[in-house]
């Protein structure tokens, strides 16, 4: 099932990215440096340097609602590498070990000259070691480290008292790996790094995300849900691939616009609605449609996705010395997101928030806590129904998961 669309922003950022892609492609066939970065990674230094870069996971969602994932893997095995683990970053791997690359989505992915990663995990870092063995690729890895102290509503303290929630020992540790990586790509592609133009990048990093925090506070509120996350999704995660743009800035905006206008003239997502439901995980993205499959016969509709709400709490900060401010913003992303009780208490904050009905949870084979956030939305009322598989390998997706949903929400959510 395809999905269909709605809000006019998500049409224009899907534009926007093959054209950014395209010129991407055009600046690198003509001797620019590249770089390939993981989501954790602060890409504003980038932005800042200018060096034309990607995200692996991006293009492995784009590979994957192509229907090339599979593709992807193979290659990965055909190496003698697992096809089966952290399969996020083993399909973008798998481009590397391409004999055809320009016949991947929209000519390819090049061949980059710098990997930069997170040490988040010993399988993820093995593939970019991996990668890092490649001819003429370099892997730059960033270490991740952990705190025992967790703050209380950590989503409260991170805007600017970021000291507190983070921990001075992690943001010491991420800045002075920043200070290094600065340092690095100055030297290894000849750019120059300049603080005015990092604090222009930074500022408009802000302004857009306030914008996606009006938004997410606006759908919060708004009976029936004014949209799906089928629109949420694409609107606020790519233009999130071009933080600190000015166009990235000016879509956070128009897409608040879009959705207040909507909301204004009782426009919703599910006009009948009955059920208001929560995505746990990551995008299904072979299958973008299925979130939309319970909403004629249900009346139950997903108005929550993490991509809008980590948008609005996991990344504004304010702070006189950027460097440390933009460590700030990365230091404990993954805990904000995977790690409880970082993690399981604020997705309990956010569905009572969103006055959520049942929760959907993905569970992948990196499940990263996903078993005490289940328990903790289940002990606040909220039920939970999980689904075993990874959002880019087909091959984990049972065929009977929608008629288990289905049957999920007729026996507990809508009984």
């Amino acid at each position: 099932m395809r999905s269909v669309k709605s809000l006019d922003t998500a049409a224009e950022a899907g534009r926007h990215q093959r054209e950014w892609f395209a010129d991407l492609r055009r600046r690198v066939a003509a001797g620019e440096p590249f770089a390939l970065l993981n989501a954790d990674v602060p890409h504003e230094i980038f932005r800042t340097m200018d060096i034309p870069y990607a995200v692996s996971q991006w293009w492995a969602s784009l590979v994957t609602a192509k229907q090339r994932s599979g593709h992807y893997l193979k290659l990965v095995r055909q190496r003698g590498y697992p096809d089966y683990s952290e399969q996020y970053n083993s399909v973008t791997l798998g481009s590397a070990f391409d004999p055809e690359p320009e016949a991947g989505p929209w000519g390819g992915l090049p061949k980059p000259d710098i990997i930069v990663g997170d040490a988040s995990g010993d399988i993820t870092r093995k593939i970019f070691d991996v990668w890092g063995q490649e001819p003429g690729v370099t892997f730059y890895p960033l270490e991740s480290a952990a705190e025992n102290e967790v703050p209380v509503n950590w989503w409260e303290l991170v805007p600017h008292r970021w000291e507190e929630a983070v921990g001075p020992a992690r943001l010491d540790l991420l800045t002075a790996e920043l200070e290094n990586l600065v340092r690095f790509l100055e030297t290894t592609t000849g750019r120059r790094f300049r603080e005015s133009r990092f604090r222009e990048v930074m500022a408009l990093v802000n302004e857009q995300e306030e914008w996606n925090r009006k938004t997410h506070a606006l759908i919060a509120r708004a009976r029936p849900a004014p949209l799906s996350v089928v629109d949420s999704i694409p609107s606020v995660m790519l233009p999130q691939w071009h933080r600190g743009t000015e166009w990235a800035r000016d879509i956070a905006k128009r897409f608040y616009e879009e959705v207040r206008d909507r909301v204004d003239a009782g426009q919703a997502a599910c006009p009948d609605e009955r059920a208001r439901l929560m995505w746990i995980g990551r995008g299904l993205w072979y299958d973008m449609g299925f979130y939309q499959r319970f909403q004629e016969e249900y009346g139950a509709v997903f108005v929550w996705s993490m991509y809008l709400a980590v948008a609005a709490d996991g990344y504004i900060r304010y702070g006189d010395d950027p460097m440390r401010t933009l460590a700030a913003r990365f230091a404990a992303f993954s805990d904000q997101l995977y790690t409880p009780p970082w993690s399981s208490e604020w997705y309990v904050k956010e569905a009572r928030s969103h006055g959520i009905d049942g929760v959907v949870h993905l569970v992948s084979d990196d499940p990263r806590g996903s078993y005490f956030t289940a328990r903790a939305l289940e002990a606040a009322g909220f039920p939970v129904i999980e689904i075993h598989a990874d959002n880019v390998d087909t091959r984990t997706f049972a065929d009977d998961v929608a008629e288990r949903v289905g049957q999920w929400l007729e026996k507990v959510v809508l009984a």
